[in-house]
């Protein structure tokens, strides 16, 4: 695996000593957002020119450290008009940007049809799924335009919820420039973690040649209806010895996705590396 983290869960620093710090904690890639990431300057759309791209790929290459994610969260199927707008624009300048920066994908989940990005059960329906698939559309053929692949992380709290609708989604759009972030605890809610190991499996088996990037993170069960706590992966479970299956997970990615870009979710600077060795040394005794 090509293991990374999340920019933002790193400690923070300007850019020029951010890149340097997660080479320096032995991770070959990561997943950015810039406006999460980076503070000392404006990141709005205005400032997201080839200059500041060009500049950000000088650093990581400097620092043998991949973007393995450019994250452009933003609710596509977002009711309001002009927040709509605005959003559509923000993709675009974030698939310009990913053509010079020369990152993996461009990613994003799935959206919710209210303004909150909340769930709700409206979420789930058929319609939400085609205002989504509508609304994803122009952006991939935008992407196409520019060699830019966008790849969306279905999440069980959003539109595209399970693996067989992120199929949906991939046939309906049928773009080799649209692919998948697969996030298996975001599969994951308290009515369905003790068929994880079918959830995983089958995300292989339907999924496997459109997954980009693998987004590794654990899970504990607070009770609640539909949320699952998220913390860093093989720190889950009632006895913190890990919710998921990582041995399955990693079994799979280790027999179908050689090199594929790992990266580490909700871990914090006190456990990063831990979190890293964690899923290194698992790897290597599968």
């Amino acid at each position: 695996m090509r293991i990374g983290i999340r920019a933002h869960d790193v400690a923070y620093a300007p850019i020029n000593e951010l890149i340097p710090n997660i080479h320096k904690q032995g991770f070959h890639c990561m997943h950015i957002a810039l406006g999460k990431s980076i503070k000392e300057f404006n990141t709005g759309v205005e400032a997201m020119t080839p200059g500041l791209a060009m500049y950000m790929k000088e650093l990581c290459q400097e620092n043998k450290v991949d973007v393995a994610v450019l994250g452009c969260y933003l609710n596509l199927c977002n009711p309001n008009p002009v927040k709509h707008a605005e959003i559509v624009e923000k993709y675009k300048a974030h698939i310009r940007f990913a053509s010079i920066l020369g990152c993996g994908v461009v990613g994003t989940e799935t959206g919710a049809v209210n303004e909150e990005y909340k769930y709700e059960e409206a979420n789930h329906s058929e319609e939400a799924l085609e205002c989504f698939i509508e609304n994803l559309r122009p952006i991939v053929k935008y992407a196409e335009n520019f060699g830019v692949i966008i790849a969306i992380e279905p999440v069980w709290k959003h539109i595209v919820y399970t693996v067989e609708r992120a199929r949906k989604v991939l046939d309906a759009i049928d773009s080799p420039n649209l692919q998948i972030i697969l996030d298996p605890v975001n599969l994951l809610y308290p009515g369905n973690i003790k068929d994880q190991d079918e959830i995983i499996t089958k995300a292989f088996e339907l999924l496997s040649k459109d997954i980009a990037v693998v987004h590794c993170k654990d899970f504990i069960d607070e009770g609640k209806e539909v949320d699952l706590k998220s913390v860093a992966a093989g720190k889950g479970g009632p006895d913190g010895k890990g919710g998921l299956n990582y041995p399955l997970l990693l079994k799979l990615i280790k027999e179908h996705k050689p090199y594929v870009h790992c990266t580490l979710e909700n871990t914090v600077p006190e456990n990063a590396v831990e979190t890293r060795e964690f899923m290194e040394n698992l790897y290597a005794s599968l």
